[in-house]
C-alpha cells in the first residue's frame, strides 16, 4: 500500500534541521506525496524558534504547488502532569499537533514516572493528535499501558522511521515493534513518520511501514494511506 503523506517534518526553524518549506514541497513532488505536515519543535527545545513562528504559519498557503501543507508543531512534553510548551491559543490555530518527550526539555524518570507523563499528556491535551517516537529506550515506559491509554484518549501513535538509524534513539526497533503489535491487538491508530531534518529524508518510511504491516495493522488504522482519512481524524478530534 502506498503511503501518501508524511507529517513529521522539521525545517530550518527547528534550529537543528537544514531544509526550507519549499525544499520539502519540491521533494514531495518528486516522491509523489500528496501532503506534508510541518512539525518544527516547540520553543523549549534549545535552538528552536519563538512561539510566534509556530503561530504565524497561517501565512503559508494550504496548497503549495499542488502539495497539501499542514501547519503543526512537535510540542515538547515538559513535566509529569503532561504540560506541553504550546499555549492553548496556538494549539487551536494549528492543523495538527505531535507531542514528544525530549531529554533536552524534561529529564526522564522511572518507568512509572515516564508512563504517567505520557498518559497525562494524552489525558490532559485534547488537541494533541500524535505521540511521537514513544519507542525511545532512553525514556522507558510500560508499552502496553501506553498503547491502551492511546486508545482510550483517541491518540495516534507514531512509528518513527528515523529511530531505527538514530544514534540518539538507538535500540528503538524492538520496542517500536512491540508498540505496533499492541496497536494491532487493541485497535489503536498508528502513523509512520520520517522525522525528517533534511528534505531528502521526507517520505522515507520503509522500515516503519514494514513494521506496521508485519504487525498486521489494517489500513483503516494506518493514517498514512489517505489524506481524507487523516484529515477526518483531525477534524473529529477538534470537535
Amino acid at each position: 500500500m502506498k503511503y501518501v503523506l508524511d507529517v513529521h517534518v522539521h525545517t530550518v526553524s527547528s534550529g537543528h534541521a537544514y531544509s526550507t518549506v519549499m525544499d520539502y514541497v519540491r521533494e514531495a513532488q518528486l516522491k509523489g506525496l500528496e501532503m506534508i505536515g510541518l512539525s518544527d519543535h516547540g520553543p523549549e527545545m534549545p535552538g528552536a524558534s519563538h512561539i510566534f513562528h509556530i503561530g504565524n504559519q497561517r501565512v503559508i498557503p494550504s496548497i503549495v504547488d499542488g502539495i497539501r501543507v499542514l501547519k503543526g508543531v512537535e510540542a515538547n512534553i515538559m513535566d509529569i502532569n503532561g504540560r506541553i510548551d504550546i499555549h492553548q491559543r496556538y494549539l487551536e490555530e494549528l492543523d495538527f499537533v505531535i507531542a514528544s518527550i525530549h531529554d533536552a526539555c524534561v529529564q526522564p524518570g522511572t518507568m512509572v514516572e515516564n508512563t504517567k507523563m505520557m498518559i497525562e499528556t494524552m489525558k490532559n491535551q485534547p488537541l494533541v493528535d500524535i505521540i511521537g517516537h514513544a519507542g525511545n529506550p532512553k525514556v522507558e515506559i510500560d508499552l502496553k499501558e501506553f498503547v491502551l491509554a492511546a486508545g482510550e484518549y483517541n491518540k495516534i501513535i507514531e512509528i518513527n522511521n528515523s529511530s531505527f538509524t538514530s544514534i540518539s534513539r538507538k535500540g528503538s526497533t524492538s520496542r517500536c515493534a512491540e508498540i505496533a503489535r499492541y496497536a494491532k491487538e487493541f485497535g489503536v491508530k498508528v502513523i509512520a513518520g520520517s522525522d525528517s531534518h533534511f528534505h531528502t529524508t521526507l517520505g522515507v518510511l520503509d522500515t516503519a511501514q514494514a513494521m506496521i504491516e508485519d504487525a498486521g495493522i489494517t489500513d483503516d488504522y494506518v493514517m498514512n494511506i489517505s489524506v481524507d482519512q487523516f484529515l477526518a481524524d483531525l477534524r473529529a478530534r477538534r470537535k
